[in-house]
């Protein structure tokens, strides 16, 4: 892997790092549901005017079954259930339960015949898994049921992204990233305007909900999808997947930012261990890499 590969994998692991604490804002004023459906629709509006400025063409209609099925475990799916899980449970547990999407996706890969299950990526999911345990010194949690079910979805998300990152690399063979990612969006979109006209008597479209779901909608999903699409096109679809290991980091570091969340130097082994396993998963090494782009 190229430097410039893994340098994108940690800015998008910053960007994503940042959606947890978002849905704790924007989950409880709006419902699951409706997030979910005005965080696909302002992804796919954005990823629509950008064809149209870059004069790039739809998809045929055969392709967007495949497309609808990619957006159904990359983005409905996870969506709102990571969704359902932030009324319930704090951003940092969502985050470290995300950290699991590269052990589905190495799995998912193996099972599909896209890459070998090799010892060193089973390594680096062990040690990003106790990396992810230092970083994230999270307090206790009473176990309850609702808690349980709460892990459970961030775990099916997690799975979703996971599974599906090798339906995305095979999208991005076929198609340009631009228009595949837009119609995951609009795909999305579709899939959730019922449930989520059903949940709009019910929201409180609060200024601080508002400004979370245009930063989730514009950013985390439309505009980063698109770039983790073309990030795929380059590199394996488990080692693009490895940045679930970062967000936890960067989700760590944008709570004590914007949410005075407590941040000691005793989360710096667990840096270090989650950046040696993405290493280990993507097979990055920097001085081999050095003098790349």
């Amino acid at each position: 892997m190229h430097t410039r590969h893994f340098l994108q994998l940690i800015a998008l692991s910053a960007l994503w790092g940042g959606s947890f604490p978002l849905l704790r804002i924007a989950s409880p004023a709006l419902g699951p549901w409706l997030l979910a459906g005005l965080r696909c629709a302002l992804a796919a509006l954005v990823l629509a005017l950008l064809m149209r400025v870059l004069r790039q063409r739809w998809p045929v209609r055969a392709a967007w079954p495949r497309l609808a099925l990619l957006s159904l475990l990359t983005v409905v799916a996870p969506f709102v259930l990571f969704n359902w899980a932030a009324l319930v449970i704090p951003a940092g547990y969502s985050a470290v339960l995300n950290a699991t999407a590269p052990l589905f996706g190495v799995l998912g890969a193996a099972v599909m015949g896209e890459e070998r299950l090799s010892g060193r990526r089973l390594m680096g999911c062990a040690i990003g898994f106790a990396g992810v345990a230092l970083l994230v010194q999270l307090g206790p949690v009473a176990v309850t049921t609702p808690v349980l079910l709460a892990a459970l979805a961030c775990t099916g998300a997690a799975a979703g992204y996971g599974f599906g990152s090798t339906l995305m690399k095979r999208a991005t063979l076929e198609h340009d990233a631009l228009p595949a990612s837009a119609v995951v969006h609009v795909a999305a979109a579709l899939l959730l305007l019922v449930p989520a006209g059903a949940s709009v008597p019910a929201a409180n479209f609060s200024t601080g909900a508002m400004i979370a779901v245009a930063v989730l909608g514009l950013f985390t999903s439309g505009l980063m999808y698109w770039i983790s699409m073309r990030l795929m096109r380059e590199i394996p679809a488990s080692a693009a997947t490895s940045a679930a290991f970062m967000i936890p980091l960067f989700g760590v570091a944008w709570g004590g930012i914007f949410l005075g969340e407590p941040v000691t130097w005793g989360m710096a082994p667990g840096c270090v261990l989650v950046l040696t396993a993405t290493a280990l998963i993507t097979g990055f090494n920097p001085f081999r890499d050095r003098g790349k782009t």
